[in-house]
């Protein structure tokens, strides 16, 4: 197979690649430093990588995949059990880390490679098959032990083509991000997206709204973002006019790994003039589907199915809907080359996550506009309620909710309800905790909003909403 990253030799030795803070390797250091490390690492089954926001990282899995190896990214948050059960899952043969970094007790009868971003070594050709593995990623685990998806070297170079012709991306694009590395958003995407196409990509270390205004005044032309910064990017807006000065730079803001509220939508685009678009993806299946660059930015939707990716929504028994209205709700099953191969060591997972045609279950709920817009409403297994014979997403209920001028955050789950099934249950952190509106004012507020059924029944009142790294609610935590 060719290379992932035709720039490494391909492009002028002293084009940026890569910026971290004040660290920075060309093209062709890159390549040096990847091909030294490759060079150590071939043959060996899996490696896995302390997936720091540093440099390191990403020489270490672009080395892993020059040299035909699986890399399998460490949350370096993970606890001790947690990260036991991925090193005993993996059984990688070394770990590799940048020089210094401190590893926990369960790396310790790993062999550790110190990942020398100045190395400098021939760069291999892979030897390796669009089918072999190119990383093990491991799944949330809200439903159990974390499983690991293996995603091929297939679906990475299928899944950042297609984005590159969604979003009009070329070698011209420099992108800024603060996300993890441990994850398909900020490193397939993040990392390996700009290096796949010959650009850059500068890394903010951690998010901040500055470093988002001084990189796009410095000439990124791309932004990747969770809700939660681009949240804090419109609370920032309107005291921050340079702010949205820099934001009016951009070519495209892109916001994913959790529906953008369109509250937030409305106050970016009023404020900078551009629309924040959104995509839809999965660790099992990477990009399904995403608003085009050259399509209407619709606030509240994740756009239409990538090119390659086919998309239908089923009735619980399975049946497909066969007509889209944008309100009968379904599950979101998706076929295509972006899908993962399998669940490492888990072959009744993998087989019960698939339909016997070959479609993935995403346990993801959506509705489908007649032109082929999708809009997310939840997952199924926590975002879905049954209230008085209706089905209801709670994505449109928080949305409703966070449009109230006393309401900071908001989160929507169901509980069991003698009378309806279930009652649609709003968990509230106000915008001025002294004085919170009442349940009486936001039952009204959604009802008159949306219709009188999705109004919440109860109203928990909180000082914060659990989030995980991503930024996305961990709903099973407010439910217990």
């Amino acid at each position: 197979m060719s290379s992932l990253f035709p720039a490494l030799t391909g492009a002028p030795a002293d084009r940026p690649a890569l910026r971290f803070g004040d660290r920075s390797l060309t093209y062709g250091e890159l390549g040096a430093a990847a091909g030294a490390l490759a060079a150590r690492i071939g043959g060996a089954g899996r490696v896995a990588v302390w997936a720091t926001p540093a440099l390191e990282t990403a020489v270490a899995v672009v080395a892993a995949l020059q040299a035909g190896v699986a890399a399998v990214p460490l949350n370096p948050k993970s606890g001790e059990k947690e990260l036991g059960h991925i090193l005993s899952d993996s059984a990688p043969s070394a770990v590799l880390a940048a020089p210094g970094d401190e590893l926990p007790a369960a790396l310790g009868t790993l062999t550790r490679i110190d990942v020398d971003v100045h190395g400098a070594g021939p760069l291999p050709d892979p030897q390796a098959s669009d089918e072999d593995p190119a990383l093990v990623v491991y799944t949330s685990g809200t439903t159990g032990p974390p499983k690991g998806a293996v995603i091929s070297r297939r679906a990475v170079a299928h899944t950042l083509d297609a984005l590159a012709d969604a979003w009009r991306w070329t070698g011209e694009d420099v992108l800024v991000h603060g996300l993890p590395l441990f994850h398909v958003h900020g490193l397939v995407l993040g990392i390996l997206g700009p290096l796949r196409r010959g650009g850059a990509v500068r890394h903010l270390g951690r998010f901040g709204t500055d470093g988002v205004a001084r990189e796009l005044n410095e000439g990124a032309t791309m932004m990747f973002g969770v809700p939660t910064m681009y949240h804090r990017v419109a609370q920032a807006l309107p005291e921050d006019p340079g702010l949205a000065q820099a934001l009016g730079k951009a070519r495209l803001l892109v916001s994913g790994s959790a529906a953008l509220p369109v509250h937030d939508h409305e106050r970016i685009t009023a404020a900078t003039g551009q629309r924040v678009i959104e995509r839809y993806g999965m660790t099992e299946t990477l990009m399904n589907t995403s608003v085009r660059a050259d399509g209407e930015a619709r606030a509240g939707t994740v756009g239409v199915p990538l090119p390659g990716v086919e998309l239908r929504l089923v009735e619980e028994d399975g049946a497909p809907i066969t007509s889209y209205d944008g309100e009968t709700v379904g599950e979101i099953q998706v076929r295509g080359p972006n899908l993962f191969t399998e669940y490492l060591n888990r072959p009744d997972a993998t087989a019960a996550a698939f339909t016997d045609d070959g479609w993935f279950r995403t346990g993801d709920m959506a509705v489908r506009e007649g032109d082929g817009y999708v809009r997310i409403v939840g997952r199924k297994a926590t975002d879905l309620i049954k209230s008085g014979g209706y089905k209801i997403g709670a994505g449109e209920i928080e949305n409703a909710l966070l449009e109230h001028p006393g309401v900071r955050e908001a989160a929507v789950t169901g509980e069991p309800d003698a009378d309806l099934g279930e009652r649609i249950v709003a968990w509230v952190v106000p915008a001025d905790p002294q004085s919170p509106p009442s349940a009486a004012e936001l039952a009204d507020h959604v009802a008159a909003r949306l219709a009188p059924h999705k109004r919440p029944r109860r109203v928990r009142y909180l000082d914060a909403l659990p989030r995980n790294d991503m930024g996305k609610i961990m709903k099973r935590a407010l439910a217990s």
